[in-house]
């Protein structure tokens, strides 16, 4: 590994390490739940991604592990894991396209998974420009699909409720997975970070008041 490849990845690993503290704040990364990843190379797909089993309001800017586009780590010298998620994590920033992948278990929308299993549904409010859709006379839907341990089979429900950007109509960048918490993503981690942060809010808002 080069100097310059040693550099661009600890300076992922403590992007990745500011995110992690900040969402621990918020208490959507309690315990050790929660990964959060960003895309280092596109073509082979290569991903850092936060280590398992470590304390998210801890990482420092080595607690990062590679993956490639299966989510499989590439380091045989690393005894880390990435976590079992990571898959998914791979498959969205290659099916949509996106430079970073936050997941957290933010409990409202767990309670909205659980709630609305079809989907969460919003429309007229102000928030929904922050994830690129208008503020009145759209309605927009936060998908959800089930949990399961199989990453391949989350890709799969993945793949049946995501729908890409259009000319007319941007993506919604964000999926809850039932009784687990809420991806989002976006082409770096600002972006990502933001998406996320909206679609949480615009989620509590429907929980609290429906």
């Amino acid at each position: 590994m080069s100097a310059l490849e040693t550099v661009r990845i600890r300076e992922a690993g403590a992007t990745l390490a500011a995110e992690a503290a900040r969402f621990s704040s918020y208490g959507w990364m309690r315990g050790t739940s929660g990964n959060l990843s960003l895309v280092l190379e596109r073509e082979p797909l290569v991903l850092a991604v936060t280590a398992s089993g470590l304390d998210k309001s801890e990482l420092t800017d080595a607690d990062i592990v590679l993956i490639d586009g299966e989510g499989v780590g590439i380091d045989d010298d690393d005894p880390r894991a990435p976590s079992a998620e990571a898959g998914l994590h791979a498959h969205i920033a290659a099916r949509t396209g996106a430079g970073a992948v936050f997941h957290v278990h933010a409990f409202d929308a767990v309670i909205a998974g659980h709630r609305w299993p079809g989907g969460v549904e919003l429309r007229d409010m102000e928030m929904l420009k922050g994830i690129g859709h208008s503020a009145h006379n759209e309605t927009v839907w936060i998908p959800v699909i089930e949990n399961d341990q199989d990453m391949a089979v989350e890709a799969d429900r993945f793949d049946r409720v995501y729908v890409p950007a259009t000319d007319a109509v941007p993506e919604v960048p964000a999926l809850i997975v039932a009784n687990h918490g809420m991806y989002a993503w976006g082409a770096d981690a600002a972006e990502a970070r933001r998406h996320l942060e909206i679609a949480e809010w615009l989620v509590r808002f429907a929980v609290a008041t429906r």
